[in-house]
């Protein structure tokens, strides 16, 4: 009994236990991850553009970004978003999907 709780520990202490969790995102007919614009107004209401302070509309040099991407589990909330420039949002992406499955 204490061995098996130690491997737990373990495990979670490692992030391997992490690393299998599997989820599986809503995708559109060609395999795009669905994100909802709901979600998205409802965050640029409580964080204007940083470029022209609009809560609606284009924001130039910036899109909005999700924190933990919705390809690792992220949730699809406005708590889950951020401002990121488009610069630092192709950087991010190159990298934040590549999980193994």
């Amino acid at each position: 009994m204490i061995a098996a709780l130690l491997i737990i520990v373990f495990l979670f202490g490692t992030g391997i236990a992490e690393a299998q969790t599997v989820c599986s995102p809503k995708r559109d007919c060609h395999g795009k991850i669905q994100r909802s614009q709901a979600q998205v107004a409802a965050f640029k209401r409580g964080h204007p553009c940083p470029a022209n302070g609009k809560i609606r509309g284009a924001c130039p040099g910036y899109i909005v970004d999700h924190i933990k991407a919705l390809c690792v589990c992220g949730k699809d909330r406005p708590s889950n978003m951020q401002w990121q420039t488009v610069e630092e949002a192709k950087k991010k992406d190159r990298t934040e999907c590549l999980v193994t499955r």
